[in-house]
């Protein structure tokens, strides 16, 4: 019972604190985004992955359906954010003395434990599947 709601702690801190973004960015637009990316070389339509991996992939999590996949998408999006917008931050500290990808990093490393460790009994999935 206790990992189960462990499981159910980690699949919803990070996917809750990230859907506030992806909320933002319907009303903004991923125009920004579109322009990094072709000044990146690459196609600016792949902003609408933001999308994805802010808005479907948190809700999936919440959930817990489909969470391991979902987390790996959450993961993979904040890989893509820090190499579009915060490369240059990656040995600097922030104001407060802490390190500037700090959030970035909880975020991505929070994924990636809901990637190992899965959904659990507190899900639409109860836990059950490869991707769950």
């Amino acid at each position: 019972m206790r990992d189960d709601l462990l499981k159910l702690l980690l699949r919803c801190t990070p996917a809750l604190l990230m859907l506030p973004h992806g909320i933002a960015k319907l009303s903004k637009g991923v125009g920004g985004i579109a322009e990094r990316l072709e000044d990146a070389g690459l196609p600016g339509f792949i902003a609408y992955g933001v999308y994805v991996g802010e808005i479907v992939a948190p809700i999936f999590m919440v959930l817990g359906f489909k969470a391991r996949a979902a987390a790996a998408v959450f993961a993979f999006n904040m890989v893509v954010a820090v190499a579009l917008v915060h490369a240059g931050d990656v040995f600097k500290l922030g104001k407060g003395g802490s390190w500037a990808l700090e959030p970035h990093a909880l975020y991505f490393f929070f994924a990636v434990a809901v990637v190992l460790a899965g959904s659990g009994r507190y899900s639409v999935s109860k836990g059950q599947g490869r991707l769950d």
